[in-house]
């Protein structure tokens, strides 16, 4: 078997690399360029350079041989096209995914195949296992092809599984992962014995092979910045609030039973679903005079929902959660934002990390946007399952209850959940860590 290992010049890569080699396969390595452009970017110019000479020191090290290849057409088209046109709509994507998917398990693999590999390998924190049966036999889809499981990584601070949630049959059986099973420390130990240049660099952060950003800047390149109110929400916007206390009414029926969500028709489970809407809030203005020279000003009557607090340059620029950027001070808890409303160009904050406003119960996921990673195991209209979810990466997973109706996959939460985000994706896991499935919220 002849392997090409996606080598990035850090040190999961290249202890993949090494690994493989040790164990014997015919090994290649292959360095990605996927990004020329500079305009928001927190780096030097030249860092994927520097990431292309530490990669091929690698590779002479453990002794493999190196390539090159420039796949910034199919990113900026794949990706960062993607990027644009979904916080355009004002929802917040999750490129890393579409990194995997569009990107190193399709137009990498391709290339690598061109140089003779069969499969891919990646310094990702998961696990990939054939599924067997009882008998030790490989269990076979529909298509009569061998199944495969991804399960999360071993060490559960550097679990990467979220990102490959997008992956299909055909990309896992042409795919390694050959550190899923080792712990942080013991690849960095592993990297310094074979005394290899990439022993301490430090783990990349940012957008996949982007990296860090000044995301408003980043998205000028494409979206234009229009200024726009920002909205304080006030607790007592609640109370008064058909919809938040209709929401709260479908909460208590949807686990009013044994199991939860049953009670629900289609359509409410589509309205529980729906987020908090805002645009009910207005503001009326009227005019005073100030000053010593009596200037005729005018400003907001005063809202018992609400007031706006400031200004801001464009509501595509911001997600559900988020504190930094806001520039908005004079409160004694920090302030989030609880939605935005990009045809109105308005965002909305709450005060507090407890605001009513930056929790849900049940989100739903479009049927043309499901994605199963086991075929095999997809629900059918009607099903109702229990899985551990997460909306984000990192996220501890929480448990929830997936029920398949003709409008969608609806998942009702046991607990509440903070800031679900439109555009990111949400994950299923079995209780065994086994990822079985993912769609867009």
């Amino acid at each position: 078997m002849k392997i090409c290992v996606g080598l990035s010049g850090g040190v999961d890569s290249s202890v993949a690399a090494l690994l493989l080699k040790r164990q014997g396969y015919d090994v290649f390595a292959m360095f990605m360029q996927n990004w020329h452009d500079t305009e928001g970017t927190l780096h030097g110019d030249c860092e994927w350079e520097e990431d292309r000479f530490v990669a091929e020191l690698v590779a002479r090290k453990i002794g493999i041989p190196f390539y090159f290849v420039d796949l910034s057409k199919e990113y900026r088209k794949r990706v960062v096209d993607y990027m644009f046109d979904e916080y355009a709509k004002g929802r917040t994507p999750n490129p890393d995914v579409l990194c995997n998917r569009e990107i190193k398990f399709d137009a990498f693999l391709k290339a690598a195949r061109r140089l003779g590999a069969d499969v891919v390998a990646t310094g990702h924190y998961c696990r990939r296992e054939e599924l067997l049966d009882a008998e030790g036999r490989p269990v076979c889809g529909a298509d009569g092809k061998p199944l495969y499981r991804i399960l999360e990584g071993t060490d559960p601070n550097k679990d990467q599984s979220y990102f490959l949630c997008q992956l299909s049959q055909e990309q896992l059986a042409a795919a390694m992962f050959p550190i899923g099973g080792l712990l942080k420390p013991e690849v960095r130990r592993l990297a310094k014995e074979a005394d290899l240049p990439s022993a301490d660099k430090k783990d990349s952060q940012g957008i996949c092979f982007v990296g860090k950003v000044d995301l408003p800047v980043f998205l000028q390149q494409k979206l234009k910045s229009v200024e726009g109110d920002v909205v304080e929400v006030y607790d007592a916007y609640y109370g008064a609030s058909e919809k938040y206390l209709r929401d709260c009414a479908l909460v208590d029926k949807a686990f009013a039973g044994t199991v939860p969500g049953e009670g629900l028709s289609d359509g409410e489970l589509a309205e529980l679903s729906t987020p908090q809407d805002y645009s009910d809030i207005r503001f009326e203005t009227e005019t005073y005079r100030s000053g010593k020279h009596h200037v005729k000003k005018t400003r907001y009557k005063d809202n018992p929902y609400g007031k706006v607090i400031g200004r801001h340059e464009g509501a595509q620029f911001y997600t559900m959660g988020q504190r930094k950027g806001l520039a908005i001070g004079g409160h004694a808890s920090p302030v989030f934002v609880i939605a935005t409303d990009v045809d109105r160009n308005v965002i909305y904050v709450g005060e507090g990390e407890e605001h009513k406003g930056l929790f849900r119960r049940c989100l739903r996921v479009l049927p043309e946007e499901l994605h199963w990673i086991r075929p095999d195991l997809e629900m059918q209209p009607g099903e109702t399952r229990r899985y551990r979810v997460r909306i984000r990466y990192r996220q501890p997973l929480q448990d929830a209850t997936l029920t398949r109706r003709e409008n969608g996959l609806f998942i009702l939460f046991d607990e509440p959940q903070r800031s679900i985000t439109p555009g990111q994706f949400a994950v299923w896991y079995t209780d065994d860590g086994e990822m079985v499935g993912s769609g867009v919220i």
